[in-house]
């Protein structure tokens, strides 16, 4: 694993839960997921390569596009739904959390934080951000919303998703002071509302 985020991902992820990783790439965090915890699960991708990628890696994929939705899932089909960066790349943010905590128990996000002090500085410079949490130019991101980690909490609040555990990183380590402004990347495990 070289992401930073997926660390924390798998020591979030019960041993044996079921789990639907959402924009999945190659498969390789459930493939993980699988030999560290026993976690079977399912990967949701669009993309050609990665679909045959995942079966590559002995993966279970379904090749959908999440901009439609989970209508293919059962409510409480899954122990946890993951959505490892791929959240900046999604239209409907809103439909999408929902549908996450409708089909799994909990869900697991990750995503860039452009309020980190490096995005802002090369906003305040006249240029777009590019980093490795933000490594494409602005002409071929697939990145449509971008946000930071007050602006993901914000949502989280208004949406009446609870925030179950919450970690800020730069460079793999944790970020406590200023996490907004030093952490380049978030990952938050969210609950539903209690009723």
């Amino acid at each position: 694993m070289t992401r930073s985020d997926l660390e924390p991902i798998v020591r979030w992820v019960a041993p044996g839960a079921r789990v639907l990783d959402l924009g999945c790439g190659d498969g390789s965090l459930l493939k993980e997921l699988w030999q560290a915890k026993r976690a079977p699960g399912y990967g949701v991708e669009i993309d050609d390569a990665g679909v045959l990628a995942c079966l590559g890696n002995d993966v279970n994929v379904l090749q959908m596009d999440l901009e439609d939705g989970l209508s293919a899932f059962r409510d409480d089909s899954f122990d946890c739904v993951i959505l490892s960066e791929t959240l900046q790349a999604i239209r409907n943010t809103e439909q999408l959390l929902r549908e996450m905590l409708r089909v799994g128990h909990e869900a697991i996000v990750s995503f860039p934080n452009f309020g980190h002090w490096r995005a802002r500085m090369q906003v305040s410079l006249g240029r777009m951000p590019v980093s490795k949490a933000l490594p494409y130019q602005w002409y071929d991101t697939p990145n449509v919303h971008l946000c930071t980690v007050r602006d993901f909490e914000d949502l989280c609040r208004r949406l009446e998703v609870r925030i179950l555990e919450r970690l800020v990183l730069h460079d793999a380590r944790a970020v406590t002071l200023l996490p907004n402004l030093l952490g380049s990347v978030a990952v938050f495990r969210l609950g539903r509302a209690q009723r």
